[in-house]
């Protein structure tokens, strides 16, 4: 989940009050933005850290913008279309590679993953155990089917895979019996019956989350394609920036980072060596990481406890002989 925390202002082209997003100071000094530098940011959301890249870039300097969610497009458009040193397309991160305006390459690019606040606020959209709404969980409602459909559709070892392997869901085989069960009887179309179904069936324990926060993460991540959507945006960000450019990556939960994490690693550091096998060709790194996990200081926390799960990270693209 993307959370920002209303904060403060930026003085960005005609720009109402905007969101101060998380981790905002420590991306900024993660990007290092270089005055007529390039910078995709990846997921637009409402703009927080586009804002804070577009105040340290010069008249030279261009800021590139993408994003699936036809919301966040439109304000972005509204905020920033007016400034000539920005320029913006609506879609995946994952198809970085075509889009035009990246092939000059780039000195900065920033993903913020998972689902945004304003997206969760908006009972209509679908993502919120806790606002009844349509079930659908779509970033781009125009594409796919909703998550109504699709929970209607599959059987129910399909759903518990997915519950699994994306919420880490232990009782994702009972959920999904239940969901199959109900749905035979009435078809499910709102956020509140799923909600309700799960906690039905889930065991009372310790945990202080709401039983279907697993199982919403799970079925959001697999509508939407997060995690292959990562895997091939990591690659495109990596072929795109030029030397010495920096990728940096806020996740909120094990899953993303685990990726962000594994990814970096295997571009910036030798794989072990293995005695028993012929000496492979020698590893030439890809990036430098900057730092390890960067978490929320305790004074953002305070202002914001939705920060408490974000983690970034930072790595930099190696010169070519270096």
């Amino acid at each position: 989940m993307r959370p920002e925390a209303q904060t403060g202002h930026l003085p960005v082209s005609q720009s109402p009050a905007v969101h101060l997003p998380v981790l905002y100071t420590q991306v900024l000094e993660g990007l290092r933005v270089i005055e007529n530098g390039r910078y995709l940011d990846g997921t637009f959301g409402r703009g927080g850290h586009a804002r804070g890249v577009l105040t340290q870039l010069g008249p030279e300097g261009r800021l590139l913008v993408m994003d699936k969610d036809p919301e966040a497009i439109a304000v972005a458009e509204r905020d920033f279309a007016p400034d000539p040193r920005v320029s913006i397309f609506r879609g995946s991160f994952a198809q970085l590679l075509q889009w035009n305006e990246t092939a000059e390459g780039l000195d900065g690019v920033l993903f913020d993953l998972g689902v945004s606040s304003p997206q969760l606020d908006v009972a209509e959209r679908g993502f919120s155990f806790g606002k009844d709404g349509p079930l659908d969980m779509r970033m781009d409602p125009d594409s796919g089917e909703s998550a109504a459909q699709w929970i209607n559709r599959v059987e129910d070892r399909e759903i518990a895979d997915v519950l699994w392997t994306y919420g880490e869901e232990r009782q994702s085989r009972r959920i999904a019996r239940a969901i199959v069960a109900r749905r035979e009887k009435q078809p499910f179309t709102r956020t509140a019956e799923l909600a309700e179904l799960i906690a039905s069936v889930m065991p009372r324990g310790k945990d202080k989350i709401h039983p279907a926060t697993r199982s919403f993460q799970a079925i959001r991540i697999h509508i939407n394609r997060e995690l292959a959507d990562l895997e091939a945006g990591l690659d495109a960000a990596v072929e795109r920036l030029k030397p010495g450019g920096r990728l940096a990556v806020i996740s909120f939960h094990s899953l993303e980072d685990r990726i962000v994490k594994q990814y970096m690693n295997r571009l910036a550091k030798a794989p072990p060596a293995n005695r028993r096998l012929p000496e492979a060709q020698a590893f030439v790194p890809t990036l430098d990481l900057i730092g390890g996990a960067i978490k929320a200081t305790d004074e953002e926390l305070a202002m914001n406890p939705r920060a408490r799960s974000a983690v970034l990270r930072v790595a930099q693209k190696r010169e070519a002989d270096a």
